[in-house]
């Protein structure tokens, strides 16, 4: 039995390190019964233990656990290993070019931020260039203040871009191939009503306008571009095999009216490319030789291939990957922008969100993101991403730099009789790393004895005459429950194998913290937080991980996760 309680002591303590100090009884025992195949015939036997290993496990604090896990040698060290970037098709040590292609039309989430850091790796794996380039060339969705919201977005991630381009500074260039087409009858404006050329080229027919002379094109274009006709009145479509088995990549549009001003360049041009067209022109001019795109933009892709065999281009290499998902998560931009503007979201840094300024607001780490994000690599197939998964990579990162302190939430007042007069308490603010220091913990004695604040839901099933352990201070006899609080007796210093709860001084600050479901859990916290600077991550022992947001006017902490 003794050895059947060490084998489980250590799964829970595994279990517990890798879900913040929490572990859990159903995935302690499956984990016990797989790799112990002899416990199955004495499952009742094994659920007993586990039950009360994992209780005791989880009496521990989540560096007391650490600690004892440290302890316990495995028979085999193993390493982890980076994970190494598949070899691209057709990619030369200094030739490689790619680039990542955002619309300003809303902020970045884990989902498209996947292209850049994908396309940012590979760039830098091959000695090439990485080039941002904003998509802006619909008028109607561009947000002004996107542009820098997203530049910010990438620089958080590390990603340094070698070149730079706006579509909507490009429109000469994009006005040049479109009459370089229409003079070789490979493009024409078509005046036809939508729905009527839908009807015909569903039917692989050929619309009145294809057969139109180029003359009578650039006619109609200049009516296009001088403001003549309207918006909705004329499209320039490019010649493609009305037998294509996609009806979509028949005759598709290449640029259209748009009426509303840009809000960059503002009345300027009347004819805007359409995405094909422009992603096209510019993916050749700027010698873009990779694409990393979802496999959603195959038909994209499609029309895209008949533009440069018009052209007399090679296209570039396409690499194609699975969407990513993250279940009961908000990853649709359209969806984000318009909750934001009808007040359901506080903003795209909302917590609620996965947009990388929601989760750099948490106190997420790039580097985490960015594993998260290689790690599922290239792959064809859907991808699911949890919360869980990102918190494991974030807190293998984050555990090692951030200083503890103490915080309470739903405080319940605790006074402790015949307590040394002791007026501060040091503690080490990180239990790994002497070179980190320690913090001050001044101590409040009143009437009666010392007064301090524990969580209500530490002593809710205490029961008078247990002791307990104020942690990295002193034993505590509990021997009443008032509706004021808890009175209870000094008993000792020496560490002991009891329950340990973490505390604050009476007259701690209070501090709010943001959790994840919008929600606010009020408590008192440690005097010093209040003198770190804002945007410190640090752990609140026994809570969580959280990024310090404010110290005034009111204290306020955004949860990171356990």
């Amino acid at each position: 039995m003794e050895n059947l309680r060490d084998k489980i002591f250590n799964l829970a303590l595994l279990n517990a390190v890798e879900h913040g100090g929490k572990a859990d009884v159903s995935a302690v025992i499956k984990k016990a019964l797989a790799e112990f195949p002899e416990l199955k015939s004495k499952v009742r036997e094994v659920l007993e233990v586990v039950r009360e290993v994992v209780t005791e496990v989880n009496f521990l604090s989540l560096d007391e656990q650490k600690s004892k896990l440290g302890e316990i040698k495995p028979p085999e060290e193993k390493r982890e290993k980076k994970k190494e970037l598949p070899e691209l098709p057709l990619a030369e040590k200094g030739k490689v070019a790619t680039r990542f292609a955002p619309n300003p039309n809303g902020p970045l989430h884990l989902g498209n931020a996947r292209a850049a850091i994908l396309s940012y790796e590979y760039a830098r794996k091959y000695d090439g260039k990485f080039i941002l380039r904003f998509e802006d060339t619909n008028p109607e969705k561009v947000q002004l203040d996107m542009y820098d919201f997203i530049r910010n977005d990438l620089r958080w991630l590390g990603l340094r871009w070698d070149e730079e381009y706006i579509q909507s500074d490009r429109l000469p260039l994009y006005y040049d191939y479109a009459e370089k087409l229409i003079g070789e009858g490979k493009a024409y404006v078509c005046t036809c009503r939508p729905e009527d050329f839908k009807k015909l080229r569903d039917a692989g027919r050929a619309c009145s306008c294809r057969g139109r002379s180029p003359e009578g094109n650039f006619r109609l274009w200049e009516r296009m571009i001088s403001g003549d006709l309207k918006e909705g009145d004329a499209v320039l479509r490019i010649k493609t095999d009305l037998s294509h088995p996609n009806p979509a990549v028949r005759d598709w549009p290449a640029c259209r009216i748009v009426d509303i001003p840009h809000p960059r360049v503002g009345e300027k041009w009347k004819v805007w490319p359409l995405y094909n067209f422009a992603a096209a022109i510019d993916d050749h001019e700027m010698g873009i030789t990779h694409i990393f795109r979802g496999k959603e933009h195959e038909v994209n892709e499609q029309c895209q291939r008949t533009l440069y065999e018009h052209l007399g281009w090679s296209y570039p290499t396409a690499v194609q990957y699975g969407r990513l998902n993250m279940p009961g998560t908000m990853l649709s931009k359209t969806q984000i922008v318009l909750a934001v503007r009808e007040g359901k979201l506080s903003g795209y840094d909302d917590v609620r969100l996965a947009t990388l300024a929601a989760l750099r607001r948490r106190g997420f780490l790039p580097e985490a993101i960015k594993r998260i994000i290689l790690d599922v690599g290239l792959t064809l197939v859907d991808s699911q991403l949890s919360w869980e998964t990102l918190y494991a990579a974030n807190r293998k990162l984050v555990d090692e730099i951030s200083d503890r302190y103490f915080f309470v939430h739903d405080p319940v007042k605790l006074t402790v009789r015949e307590a040394p007069k002791l007026r501060e308490v040091r503690l080490r603010l990180h239990p790994s790393r002497e070179d980190a220091g320690e913090r001050v913990i001044p101590l409040r004695i009143e009437e009666g004895g010392m007064v301090f604040f524990v969580c209500g839901e530490d002593v809710e099933k205490m029961r008078e005459g247990e002791i307990f352990r104020l942690k990295d201070l002193m034993n505590v006899r509990l021997i009443e429950k008032k509706p004021s609080g808890l009175v209870g007796d000094f008993a000792g210093m020496e560490v002991a194998e009891i329950q340990k709860i973490h505390w604050v001084p009476a007259g701690a600050p209070e501090l709010d913290v943001l959790m994840p479901d919008g929600s606010i859990l009020t408590g008192f916290v440690e005097p010093s937080v209040l003198s770190l600077t804002p945007g410190a991550v640090i752990q609140f022992e026994r809570f969580g991980f959280v990024r310090l947001e404010r110290v005034t006017p009111r204290p306020l902490a955004i949860f990171t996760h356990r």
